[in-house]
């Protein structure tokens, strides 16, 4: 595995939050989504199975990213590129996961499990980020 590899593994590790990005009826969109790194190098996301992404996500080739935008001066970003299937999460997994969020969108958040297995990964870095104000009219 090149560097790069490894170096973006660790860095998602760091985060419990990414994005992951596909297509549904020839329409990209993208979720927001718990991850975890497995030992392997896969990562495994838990979504909510009420938002029927996962129906969309199982099979295709979907992008995942994540990143510490916001957080210091030294910003990374890192996406994997490959194929997802829903699995059943073992308990030991599950458990790695933590709590799960009470409601999505007003209904009991009910969890359902993907696994990616990364084929492409991109890892960049922006270096002396300026810190800006949320943008919003006063």
């Amino acid at each position: 595995m090149p560097t790069d590899h490894y170096r973006a593994i660790e860095l998602l590790s760091r985060t419990p939050y990414g994005r992951v990005s596909a297509s549904r009826r020839a329409l990209p969109f993208t979720t927001v989504t718990r991850h975890l790194v497995m030992d392997d190098g896969r990562l495994m996301l838990r979504l909510h199975r009420g938002y029927n992404y996962h129906q969309a996500l199982d099979g295709s080739v979907v992008a995942y990213e994540a990143d510490n935008v916001n957080c210091d001066s030294d910003t990374w970003s890192v996406q994997f590129t490959g194929t997802a299937r829903v699995v059943a999460a073992t308990p030991a997994e599950r458990e790695l996961f933590g709590p799960t969020p009470r409601l999505a969108d007003d209904a009991p958040f009910d969890p359902v499990f993907l696994r990616i297995e990364p084929e492409l990964v991109t890892l960049h870095h922006l270096t002396d980020v300026p810190v800006y104000r949320y943008a919003h009219s006063a």
